[in-house]
């Protein structure tokens, strides 16, 4: 039996509402908000953040694979998952793929993944989806378009939600595209790519795929699908003769559509509330279609203390203009002033990615003092290499202090400054992100978070901060 065995999500903390957006443009808005990544995350940020949400309570050298699916992968020529896999701490011989181009490339995945299992060549497989897809000002895309990742450990043990059947078909249509160089997705003429396009190849797919399953759509418990947006996915209601109370939410209102992660955070959306024996109708829809027949078993109650959609829906604070969304995006530059220097290299990198990217600090094996950055010499016994390495990046903690800089070189002032006492020892010293600094003072719970620093020497800079304990 191979399925989901575990699964998380993640979504941004920032949203910004369809009516500040309305009202930028000098119309009327009407209600709903999308999610909006901070100015110091982008796809691998929150691969990480749904990737370990998913693994929380799995030994991470279990993990045998892990595939990351995005169209905005911050690199064109630079495998993606290798980061993602580092930032998670997984065992260095593990099998790492990126799948993109196409909104299909999550369950393009999904299904790569179900055939290592199968094939005996993994046990567990992380997969994942993130995007952060930029959107013309002013656009039809720009009130669609949220940001969010999701992840699914596909195994062939502890399963939770059986893969009974699954259904692909690939279709050569143009409807939306981004060509190399290109910041915006293009589009052709709107009711050419929803009546020749999604209202016909989506319909006929899902005709074949329950052909193949020997069963009626009306009876599955759950029907889960993609399309662009809410006129597409009501209009898809009423063709494939579905009950609507069996649909799953697509929350465009509250999260908005978040690409290659979309169907997927549907799909842990409704896990977060299903019970053994429901059956679910998963389909995605890009270029062709996948679709999955999902039976829910025992072992979805043993999936628990995932923060998935539900917690992070109700976790979050809104942008308070739309100018601060086009800093965000880098759509506009911030007031010109002295750029701060950004000294790097990749053989300083390369040299430190236990501490950097892994987030490993040392405890003395002498007295169990634990330090980062790694020290050779203890700083309690003076101990001298006498350590082992401990994995920080899991750990929550209490602020012992902190600074706020109102003047700082930064597109998001202020910047917040701190030191965290870690549960069960050591200090973090950081910049708070995801703040208000009002609701900040000594003794704040905070929690570790993977970030993107800043672009130097070429590439791009990642490490991570601290956050007030979400959800």
């Amino acid at each position: 039996m191979i399925g989901i065995s575990s699964y998380g999500a993640y979504i941004p903390i920032y949203r910004l509402t369809q009516k500040e957006i309305a009202r930028a443009w000098g119309k009327r808005g009407r209600g709903g908000e999308k999610a909006i990544c901070n100015s110091d995350e982008d796809s691998i940020t929150m691969a990480v953040e749904a990737a370990l949400d998913c693994i929380a309570d799995t030994p991470r050298e279990k993990v045998d694979a892990l595939y990351f699916a995005s169209t905005t992968s911050p690199y064109v020529e630079k495998q993606s998952a290798s980061i993602i896999a580092t930032a998670c701490d997984l065992r260095e011989d593990i099998v790492t793929m990126d799948f993109g181009n196409s909104i299909r490339a999550s369950t393009n995945a999904f299904q790569a993944a179900l055939n290592a299992v199968a094939a005996g060549t993994a046990k567990k497989v992380v997969v994942v989806a993130s995007d952060c897809r930029i959107a013309p000002p002013n656009s039809l895309y720009e009130k669609m378009f949220g940001d969010g990742a999701a992840a699914f450990m596909i195994s062939d043990s502890d399963v939770a939600v059986t893969i009974t059947d699954t259904y692909s078909m690939t279709s050569e249509f143009m409807d939306i595209w981004r060509k190399p160089g290109d910041l915006y997705p293009q589009m052709w003429e709107d009711r050419f790519v929803s009546v020749e396009g999604i209202q016909k190849i989506f319909p006929h797919a899902m005709k074949m795929a329950i052909e193949k399953f020997g069963t009626s759509i009306k009876d599955f418990d759950k029907v889960i699908y993609y399309a662009p947006d809410s006129r597409a996915h009501g209009t898809l209601v009423k063709l494939l003769g579905l009950d609507a109370e069996k649909v799953q939410d697509p929350m465009f209102g509250v999260m908005g559509n978040t690409g290659t992660a979309f169907a997927p955070m549907m799909l842990v959306a409704a896990l977060e509330q299903a019970k053994a024996g429901d059956k679910i109708l998963w389909a995605n829809y890009s270029d062709g279609c996948d679709a999955y027949s999902l039976k829910v078993e025992d072992g979805i109650s043993n999936i628990t203390g995932r923060r998935g959609i539900q917690n992070h829906l109700e976790s979050k604070m809104i942008l308070p203009d739309y100018g601060k969304y086009l800093l965000f995006r880098k759509l506009v530059q911030p007031e010109k002033r002295r750029e701060p220097d950004h000294p790097t290299a990749i053989t300083m990198m390369w040299r430190e990615t236990s501490q950097v990217t892994r987030l490993h600090g040392c405890k003395c094996n002498n007295c169990g003092t634990i330090q980062f950055p790694i020290q050779r010499v203890c700083t309690n016994c003076q101990t001298k290499d006498d350590f082992i390495e401990v994995r920080l990046s899991d750990k929550q903690g209490s602020l012992f202090t902190y600074s706020i800089n109102e003047r700082a070189l930064t597109i998001d002032p202020p910047v917040v400054l701190c030191i965290m006492d870690m549960d069960g020892g050591g200090r973090f010293y950081s910049n708070i992100t995801d703040r208000d600094p009002e609701n900040i003072e000594v003794g704040t719970r905070l929690e570790m978070t993977f970030r993107k620093i800043h672009d130097a020497g070429g590439f791009h800079n990642y490490f991570w901060k601290v956050r007030q304990i979400r959800c």
